[in-house]
């Protein structure tokens, strides 16, 4: 019998798997599955979401430059430079974002923005143009919030915008109009109910926050993925891809109001004052937008937009910030 060597058999059946190949190629038949095809096993993750590398050293402490909510006196009588700009445009420039429910959200039925940043951006533009609805909103995300000012391509920001002295580097406050507490917002399955619980666990983040800043200084043991905008943070928990998400208590109720089967534990982690983002520089529009928010504190406006869009989820309790003035 004659000997064929393996070699000898492997050869011809590679060649006639090659022959295969081409044939089916050109009778238009499907190729082969690659060895490289996507897994459709886990859930991905939203665009933009980026871990924070926990070698990086954390952030320093803030900054101090004393009290930094303290702002213009209000003057709605006063004209300007910006004023006289805005009005002969016909409409404010509000930077907002539309993924913060309570704050800043489509509405389903209207497909309008609506919310409490909605409604007060709606006052100023109220007592500056006339008419409420004078307004043109571009969307910004919570790292884009300071350059926006800085380029002018927005007159202001009404986007849960914390007051602090860093940022005060870079653009211009008004008074506060509404406090806020960092917290933890998480399922009843994963065991955390404070800032310790977080260590090992995987924490989503919004970036370009004062919550990153907090949490990767005061728990630099939890893994953080960071997203473009809070309900991605929603998105990630909903699948499991992170335990817990950490900033203020406002923003927690919107996304707790989105799925009731999270909730807000643990005790406050810090005191948040939300301010209107203007550009340095503009005084007669910080001493504008000052007037407008001294009225709705006393007119009981503000009373009003928090009973309709906060006092549910946040409590009855609450009562604007009390302002404080430079001059």
């Amino acid at each position: 019998m004659t000997r064929i060597s393996l070699r000898a058999l492997i050869i011809p059946t590679l060649t006639a798997a090659v022959a295969l190949t081409a044939a089916c190629a050109e009778d238009g038949a499907p190729p082969a599955p690659s060895s490289h095809a996507p897994s459709y096993v886990e859930p991905p993750l939203p665009s933009g979401a980026v871990p924070v590398q926990t070698q990086v050293p954390a952030p320093p402490a803030p900054a101090t430059c004393g009290d930094p909510t303290i702002s213009l006196r209000p003057d709605t009588a006063r004209g300007g430079p910006d004023i006289d700009a805005i009005r002969a445009r016909g409409r404010l420039l509000v930077g907002l974002d539309p993924g913060s429910n309570l704050f800043s959200f489509r509405d389903p039925t209207s497909g309008t923005l609506s919310g409490f940043d909605v409604d007060i951006a709606r006052e100023v533009a109220r007592d500056l143009l006339g008419d409420p609805g004078q307004i043109e909103y571009r969307i910004l995300g919570s790292a884009d919030r300071e350059r926006a000012l800085q380029e002018h391509t927005v007159d202001v920001v009404i986007k849960t915008m914390t007051i602090n002295c860093e940022r005060r580097q870079t653009v211009t406050f008004s008074t506060p109009y509404l406090q806020a507490h960092q917290r933890i917002l998480t399922v009843p399955s994963s065991g955390i109910t404070g800032l310790a619980d977080l260590a090992g666990k995987r924490v989503c983040v919004v970036s370009g926050t004062t919550s990153l800043d907090l949490l990767r200084r005061e728990q630099p043991a939890a893994s953080i993925l960071t997203v473009p905008s809070w309900a991605d943070c929603l998105v990630v928990l909903q699948q499991r891809q992170v335990d817990a998400i950490s900033t203020d208590d406002t923003l927690l109720a919107g996304l707790a109001e989105q799925d009731p089967a999270t909730s807000v534990v643990g005790p406050n982690l810090s005191t948040e004052e939300y301010g209107i983002g203007i550009a340095k520089g503009a005084d007669d529009l910080v001493r504008f937008v000052n007037g407008t928010l001294e009225r709705i504190r006393g007119d009981g406006t503000w009373n009003r937009l928090y009973q309709r869009w906060l006092s549910t989820e946040l409590g009855t309790a609450a009562v604007p910030p009390p302002p404080r003035y430079q001059d």
